[in-house]
């Protein structure tokens, strides 16, 4: 189960995330923890504006096992406003992270980070095949969102779950339209622009299959090895 980015305050409410920012294990995690054990499921609980030690602000994603413990954390690398809103209110991410679940591992980002294909490249590089990508996207670029979503899941070979806010957060109109991606690039299921809830069925051993059945990540060059001094 995958909820969405920054839920709790709105991904464009830039006013509340100092003022509602929570500690790691505060109420939003105590909340999910109660939600993914009653559930007896892995639950990505989205992101929360998270007041770490010292106080440096993070957008930071909870990811819970069925038991309800706290399987790892994500803290977002690539802060999206530029030079206003998340880029300069909170602090940049520095792991990347790798979840195990039965039948896949999951790679774990945030929003903005599906813009930036390097990331992806290295959770695969770290065992990812199955990525996962809550947002608050705006509807103004929601093709790019589409887009960019099915292009994660043809250059990895991995299946992408990308979490897509709907409604409108601090007067900026969301995308919604989740959509779920096969390592193929084929969609398998996608939302409307309203709240909806997606049930979806996926064999994990297709990325496997694919990346068996054309090989393309055999044939990397770049990014293998440190780039060569010029003589």
């Amino acid at each position: 189960m995958v909820l969405p980015e920054l839920w709790t305050t709105g991904a464009f409410a830039y006013e509340r995330f100092g003022a509602e920012a929570e500690p790691l294990e505060g109420p939003t995690h105590e909340a999910m923890a109660k939600a993914a054990a009653d559930a007896g499921v892995w639950l990505h609980a989205g992101s929360v504006p998270e007041r770490a030690p010292g106080g440096v602000l993070y957008n930071t994603s909870l990811i819970f096992s069925p038991s309800g413990e706290l399987a790892a954390c994500y803290r977002k690398i690539h802060r999206f406003g530029f030079d206003k809103g998340e880029a300069v209110l909170m602090g940049a991410g520095t792991e990347q992270v790798t979840v195990r679940l039965p039948g896949t591992t999951v790679g774990v980002a945030t929003c903005y980070d599906l813009r930036f294909p390097e990331l992806f490249r290295s959770l695969v590089d770290a065992g990812a095949e199955t990525l996962v990508i809550p947002a608050g996207w705006p509807e103004r670029r929601r093709s790019h969102w589409t887009l960019l979503a099915q292009a994660r899941a043809v250059e990895n070979q991995a299946y992408v779950l990308a979490c897509g806010t709907a409604g409108t957060h601090a007067g900026v109109p969301q995308a919604g339209h989740s959509i779920v991606v096969d390592p193929w690039g084929e969609v398998l299921a996608e939302a409307g622009a309203e709240e909806e809830i997606l049930t979806v069925e996926f064999d994990p051993a297709r990325v496997a299959t694919t990346r068996e059945q054309f090989p393309a990540l055999k044939d990397r060059v770049l990014g293998l090895e440190p780039p060569r001094r010029p003589l």
